[in-house]
C-alpha cells in the first residue's frame, strides 16, 4: 500500500471530503479555498471553525499550504500526488474531444514525422496546453557513419542505414575534438557497425566503456593501497521532441512567478536536454503516468506537471510517447483519457503503416 493510500485510509470522512473539495476547487480556479466557502458545499453542516481545524490538520500532514496571510488553502505537491493516486475520478473521453483528435489524425498519409507533428497540434488544440511527442527511433541496421566538423562547437553526423534511409543530425561535439579525431572515431565505428543497429552499437560501446572503467578502478585501488597514489573522487537517439502550444501556456493566468517557471520549462524544452529520459519515463509499462512538479525528471525546475503515455508498434514494443505538460493544476480527470486515447490512436496508425 502506498503512503498516499495509508494517509487516506486514516482520514475520517469529513477530512477526506474537505481535502477533495479544496483540491477540486483549486484545479478549477487556481485560487486558495477558505473555510466559509467549504461550509456551503460540504455534505454535512458544520461550522467554519470546525472546517478550519480540519484544514489545519491537513496542513500539518503536508497536504495543504497557505500561500498568503488569508485563511485560504491550496494543495501541496504531496497533496496533489495523493489526490491523483487516491481520489481522482477520470472521466470518459468526450465525444467532441474524440472527434477533434480523429479528424486531425484520421488521414494516414505522408511521413511519420508529419503525422506526429499533427498529433502535437491536435493535443495542444484539444487540451489548450503544451503537447510533447517523442517520435520513434529508426531501428534499421547502419551501413555507414560519418562525422563532419562545422566549427569548434558544432558537427554533423551522417547515418546511412541498410534500408537506404539517410539521416543528418547536428550535435555539439565534446571539447577538444578535431576533424582528424572525428575521422578516427568514424573509422572505429564503421568497423563495428556491420549488421548492427545504432542501439546495438551504443550498447557495445557502453559495455567496452564499463569494462575499461572496471580495469581503471582496479588499478587505482591497487595504487592507493600500495601508497603510490591518493584517491581524489571517483550517445544520442534519433528521437526528436515536437513542442506545440507554447502560447497556450504563456497565456495561462497566474502570478509572475508561475509564468517565470513556465518560461524556465520552455528554456528546457528548446535546449532539448535529457530527451532520452522522456521515453524512460514510460518504459515501466503501458498506461498513462502522471508526474507532478519535482517528480517530473525532465522539467523539475518548472513546477509543472506531465501527463504522458507510451505508444506501441504492431509487436507491442514501446517506440515513442505522447503527453501534455502544463501547470500543476491541470484538469487531470479530462487530460488523462485524452492522452491515453491519443497514444492508442498513434500506435494504431503506425501499426497500420507497417
Amino acid at each position: 500500500m502506498s503512503e498516499a493510500s495509508k494517509i487516506l485510509d486514516e482520514m475520517n470522512d469529513r477530512s477526506r471530503e474537505v481535502f477533495r473539495l479544496i483540491v477540486e476547487s483549486y484545479l478549477e480556479s487556481g485560487e486558495p479555498v477558505g473555510s466559509r466557502t467549504l461550509t456551503r458545499t460540504l455534505s454535512e453542516k458544520v461550522s467554519a471553525a470546525t472546517v478550519r481545524n480540519v484544514m489545519q490538520d491537513l496542513e500539518f500532514l503536508g497536504l495543504l499550504d497557505s500561500p498568503h496571510v488569508s485563511a485560504g488553502r491550496i494543495p501541496t505537491q504531496q497533496g496533489l500526488r495523493m489526490f491523483v493516486d487516491g481520489l481522482l475520478e477520470v472521466g470518459d473521453l468526450g465525444a467532441d474531444d474524440r472527434n477533434k483528435l480523429e479528424q486531425t489524425l484520421g488521414s494516414n498519409t505522408g511521413d511519420v514525422g508529419g503525422m506526429l507533428d499533427r498529433v502535437g497540434s491536435a493535443l495542444s488544440h484539444v487540451t489548450q496546453g503544451a503537447s510533447l511527442v517523442l517520435t520513434p527511433k529508426h531501428e534499421a541496421e547502419i551501413k555507414h557513419i560519418e562525422f563532419v566538423s562545422l566549427g569548434h562547437d558544432r558537427a554533423l553526423v551522417v547515418l546511412v542505414f541498410s534500408d537506404g534511409h539517410v539521416e543528418n543530425r547536428l550535435f555539439a561535439p565534446p571539447p577538444g575534438q578535431t576533424p582528424s579525431s572525428m575521422r578516427e572515431a568514424a573509422n572505429f565505428l564503421n568497423a563495428l557497425i556491420e549488421g548492427r543497429t545504432l542501439g546495438d552499437v551504443r550498447r557495445q560501446m557502453q559495455s567496452q566503456i564499463d569494462a575499461r572503467k572496471q580495469e581503471i578502478d582496479i588499478l587505482a585501488r591497487e595504487m592507493v593501497e600500495s601508497g603510490m597514489a591518493a584517491w581524489d573522487g571517483d550517445g544520442s537517439d534519433s528521437a526528436r521532441l515536437i513542442v506545440r502550444g507554447r502560447a497556450n501556456l504563456l497565456n495561462e493566468p497566474g502570478q509572475t512567478e508561475e509564468l517565470d517557471r513556465i518560461r524556465t520549462l520552455f528554456d528546457d524544452l528548446e535546449r532539448k536536454r535529457d530527451i532520452a529520459e522522456f521515453l524512460e519515463l514510460t518504459e515501466d509499462g503501458e498506461g498513462v503516468r502522471i508526474f507532478i512538479g519535482s517528480e517530473n525528471k525532465l522539467f523539475s525546475l518548472s513546477g509543472s506537471s506531465l501527463v504522458v503515455s507510451p505508444y506501441m508498434n504492431a509487436d507491442r514494443k514501446i517506440i515513442g510517447a505522447v503527453g501534455v505538460i502544463g501547470p500543476t493544476r491541470l484538469n487531470y480527470g479530462r487530460i488523462v483519457p485524452i492522452v491515453d486515447y491519443t497514444a492508442q490512436l498513434v500506435g494504431k496508425l503506425i501499426s497500420d503503416r507497417s
